[in-house]
């Protein structure tokens, strides 16, 4: 364990903004090379676009490379984007290929070592110091979130236990029986844990947690706000993504809780215009892409996540910029009749009832020409009556009408009736319109 991990804040936390962009300068020289010299997609991709790591003479050169999407992870599948011999990796993990082939990625021992860092260094920005005891709640296996989560809170010197996902009253109890003081869980499965917390007849606000890290899915500050409030926590950010790293990309610190701070001295951000692919200028919302800056196994340049954010200013990490709460994704948008829409903005308006507990789902079907939304809320179970709650889904449409401008239909069902998955990531949108 970091001996300044132990006494205050990793050293680079106190860094300036000009030592940060001298330190960036230098590393990305360095990966850039890394990824032409020993990956051949890099290689040819660099020549096909009529780059070479020598053209980076400032960080702004950085845009005349090309971007790296997800088709291109799976077109080498599975180790085709390696940059070291396969017997000097560490660790593979993988996504679950749910749309195809799935990614691969690999760490070397630093690669590993690094990762660890950013997460305790996230985790204390989280509020967490040593010797507290964290409840990781993050499936384990090929998906990064539990190992990372797991590797970061040992880092730092924390307990760790590790249920991983599902058993929610076996993860009730032992929260009850060993009262830990920080708890690291998608947002959705906490909502699932405060469910648990009722069934078993415990308050949940009396519980021993008193901080939250939530991430792998986008989530509202109407959702903090209910967690805040049901567990009398603080709830923070954490992002991240298995192609740049896993969890510990950027995190928000819970003295100011306005957006996540980008651990840049090892990913380097960008936003774009989703359409163009133009570099945006910071404060302007559009497409996060992310560089590695000293990624051993398996570099990753210029990565469109999809996810849409804007970069702002270091608060309280000011050499760091920070990245502005994500909450929705170009491909998780949905057009409705004209209308853009995003799953998290029907959130918010649930959450801004007297009723829903947190949990829904949005229907897409199609009835001859045109499209058409049903949202399924779960009403909670104090409110909930077997007569149904018309009055109340009335209600709804018509606030969803008014503040997003579309129609759609609600359907109130009781409590436990929207399913619950086991890796505690929520499967927010059911798209049942015929393929095209």
């Amino acid at each position: 364990m970091s001996q300044s991990l132990i006494n205050g804040l990793d050293p680079v936390e106190r860094a300036s903004r000009d030592e940060i962009l001298a330190m960036q300068l230098e590393r990305l020289q360095w990966s850039l090379r890394h990824a032409y010299e020993n990956v051949p997609h890099y290689k040819a991709a660099f020549t096909a676009a009529g780059v070479h790591p020598d053209d980076l003479k400032q960080l702004s050169d950085l845009s005349k490379f090309p971007f790296t999407v997800k088709t291109d992870l799976r077109d080498h599948y599975p180790f085709g984007l390696f940059a070291v011999p396969r017997d000097k990796i560490s660790r593979l993990h993988a996504s679950s290929g749910t749309t195809g082939k799935p990614i691969v990625v690999a760490y070397t021992e630093a690669d590993v070592s690094m990762w660890a860092d950013v997460m305790a260094r996230s985790l204390r920005a989280a509020g967490v110091r040593p010797g507290m005891m964290v409840h990781v709640a993050y499936g384990y296996g090929l998906f990064t979130g539990g190992l990372g989560a797991h590797y970061g809170a040992e880092r730092l010197g924390c307990t760790v236990v590790p249920v991983s996902g599902g058993m929610t009253e076996r993860q009730v109890q032992l929260i009850n029986d060993f009262h830990p003081d920080a708890i690291m869980v998608t947002p959705s499965y906490m909502m699932a844990l405060l469910d648990g917390f009722r069934k078993a007849g415990l308050d949940p606000r009396a519980s021993s947690l008193k901080f939250g890290v939530f991430g792998a899915e986008p989530w509202t500050n109407a959702m903090r706000e209910e967690i805040e409030r049901s567990f009398n926590l603080d709830a923070t950010d954490i992002y991240g993504l298995s192609e740049v790293i896993g969890p510990g990309v950027a995190q928000e610190c819970v003295e100011t809780k306005d957006g996540l701070h980008i651990w840049e001295d090892h990913f380097y951000p960008e936003i774009i215009d989703p359409v163009t692919g133009d570099v945006l200028p910071e404060g302007a919302k559009g497409e996060l892409v992310f560089t590695s800056l000293t990624k051993e196994a398996f570099p990753i340049i210029r990565y469109r996540t999809r996810d849409l954010t804007r970069l702002l200013p270091g608060t309280a990490r000011p050499g760091f910029r920070r990245m502005e709460k994500v909450t929705g994704r170009s491909d998780d948008m949905i057009i409705l009749r004209g209308v853009n829409v995003f799953p998290t903005q029907i959130e918010e308006l649930l959450l801004a009832t007297n009723w829903c507990g947190g949990h829904y789902q949005i229907e897409l079907s199609r009835a001859g020409l045109m499209d058409d939304m049903t949202i399924y809320a779960e009403a909670r179970s104090d409110v909930w009556t077997d007569g149904g709650m018309p009055d109340q889904g009335a209600a709804l449409v018509d606030r969803i009408k008014n503040t997003i401008g579309i129609s759609t239909r609600v359907v109130i069902v009781g409590p436990d009736q929207i399913e619950r998955t086991l890796t505690g990531k929520a499967r927010r949108v059911v798209d049942k319109r015929p393929r095209e």
